[in-house]
């Protein structure tokens, strides 16, 4: 779907796109999500999305107004999601591990009129609001509340199941994305009701998802990448999506794959190391999968190599954004590699920009990714500084790091602002951790860059034994060795360092300022 093509449709509607594809191919009395004992059909899924839509219509929400989402995955997220997005406001689900402070900010900054709270969070929003002067109207999702907030299931009583969506201009913003917030404050990411015209090409194409399918992302739905592929793409390819309410861990994602037998399998790095140490891959629920894809952060060469081993399947690592939603970047099932990126998905351009922004030709030279794709932002909002460096001439500029290869795979270097000067060469983190990957009884590496007392930059290490009573001497003397004679003398850590976990956001992604704050106090 190119953006000429999206920018001539007259009018469109994100939620017509995603559940009005499965209902016009007669699958409404298909079984749309399965939640613990709840099973949700097409039918009754619209029938709550109009339901909502029209509530929500009735306590005076317009066209362009924010709702925010403080809520556990389940089937009334996604009919007040796309309730939401059927009457033309904006639909934003929240991280529920915000801070107090952080949830304050989101929505100040949003100028929400409504906010849904899980009865189990209202203490959280509590704490935030508590200082509003002019607070939205509170949804309490699974319990009972009292003027000015009203509850849930009060709310769509007496509400019309039967919903005329509002036409959209595709370029009209549809939902946010908060950022996990790795540095600063959150921002949001700002996408039109266009980005979702794709939403169901890499499950359908790439991974052959059709009706009677299901698929399961361990991702709760506020993280883009399973906001994507699970209540857009999932449901527009007619599957089934399997919801998980509570907070993911190894345990219950075995559980939950072991009950209810999903066939595509969405999960990030860390949880796929997590689920390979409990055992994932053996069990038959697991070796039943059709599909495994990652996203998030790196793929580990060794994690892919171990979960091959163990599971018989490839970890199919891609690239995507919030600012894209949907991957650009997708190992093929028939063609999969270990440490690779993938390989450019055919509904969007990717290229390579050297310092001066001219276009890198040859294979294997860094250079900084542009991507430019139907299902791309339209900017950050109250940021328009911001959204100019990123967004430029149509072209999408994240800040990432990559090389391909002359078969057309593609290999994530680094960001752009971790990249090392050292000793006048330029050096890329991912390089030393794969390198430190390949030590025996290495289960994780993240490399940083400080400043040492002369002002120089050197290089840290940290890493997290694959046995926590391992002796770390040893470990260490082992990545010293392998990486003088597997490195030049430059790319060498002096600094080597053991910890129990990363510090990482809640969507999992490296927090690499912990990392070198942790190099100020004493090992």
């Amino acid at each position: 779907m190119s953006l000429e093509y999206a920018a001539e449709m007259a009018t469109m509607n994100a939620a017509d796109e995603i559940i009005g594809r499965p209902l016009a191919q007669g699958l409404g009395e298909r079984t749309a999500i399965l939640c613990g004992d709840r099973r949700v059909s097409f039918s009754e899924l619209n029938a709550e999305v109009n339901r909502c839509g029209n509530a929500l219509r009735a306590h005076g929400v317009a066209r362009g107004d924010r709702i925010l989402f403080l809520m556990d995955d389940s089937p009334e997220l996604v009919a007040a999601y796309l309730g939401t997005l059927r009457i033309g406001a904006v639909a934003v689900a929240l991280n529920v591990r915000l801070a107090p402070r952080d949830l304050l900010y989101v929505i100040q900054d949003s100028g929400c009129k409504a906010i849904f709270v899980d009865a189990h969070f209202i203490d959280l929003y509590e704490s935030a609001a508590e200082s509003l002067d002019a607070p939205p109207l509170v949804v309490v999702a699974g319990g009972t509340a009292h003027a000015p907030r009203v509850a849930l299931a009060d709310l769509l009583a007496g509400q019309s199941d039967e919903l005329e969506s509002t036409r959209m201009d595709p370029e009209e913003v549809g939902f946010w994305l908060y950022s996990s917030g790795t540095t600063g404050k959150p921002k949001a990411v700002m996408h039109p009701h266009r980005s979702v015209l794709v939403a169901d090409h890499l499950e359908r194409v790439y991974l052959g998802v059709r009706p009677g399918d299901r698929v399961f992302t361990t991702s709760k739905i506020f993280f883009g990448f399973a906001l994507g592929h699970s209540l857009m793409g999932g449901l527009q390819c007619g599957a089934t999506i399997i919801l998980s309410p509570a907070w993911p861990e190894p345990g219950l994602i075995i559980s939950t794959a072991e009950r209810h037998r999903p066939t595509v399998f969405f999960s990030t790095p860390v949880m796929y190391r997590n689920l390979l140490r409990e055992g994932a891959p053996a069990k038959p629920a697991f070796r039943e999968i059709r599909h495994f894809v990652s996203a998030g952060e790196k793929l580990p060469e060794s994690l892919y190599d171990d979960w091959l081993e163990l599971c018989g399947k490839p970890i199919l690592d891609c690239v995507g954004a919030s600012e894209t939603v949907f991957l650009f970047l997708v190992n093929p099932p028939d063609g999969s590699r270990g440490g690779a990126s993938g390989k450019r998905v055919p509904w969007a351009e990717v290229r390579l920009v050297d310092e001066d922004g001219r276009d890198i030709t040859e294979p294997d030279t860094p250079g900084q990714i542009a991507i430019r794709t139907s299902c791309q932002f339209v900017g950050y909002w109250k940021q328009p500084e911001l959204s100019a460096r990123t967004l430029r001439d149509g072209w999408y500029y994240p800040g990432d790091m990559f090389r391909f290869d002359v078969e057309g795979y593609w290999y994530h270097v680094g960001r752009a602002d971790d990249m090392l000067k050292i000793s006048g060469q330029w050096v890329s983190p991912a390089e030393i951790e794969a390198c430190a990957l390949t030590v025996p009884g290495v289960a994780e590496a993240a490399v940083v860059g400080f400043t040492n007392e002369d002002g120089l930059t050197r290089i840290a290490l940290f890493a997290i034994a694959r046995d926590a009573e391992a002796d770390t001497a040893a470990l260490t003397e082992a990545l010293q060795q392998t990486f003088k004679s597997t490195l030049s003398i430059y790319k060498c850590p002096r600094t080597i360092r053991f910890v129990t976990e990363m510090p990482r956001t809640a969507t999992g992604k490296m927090q690499r300022f912990r990392l070198r704050e942790l190099l100020k106090k004493p090992a």
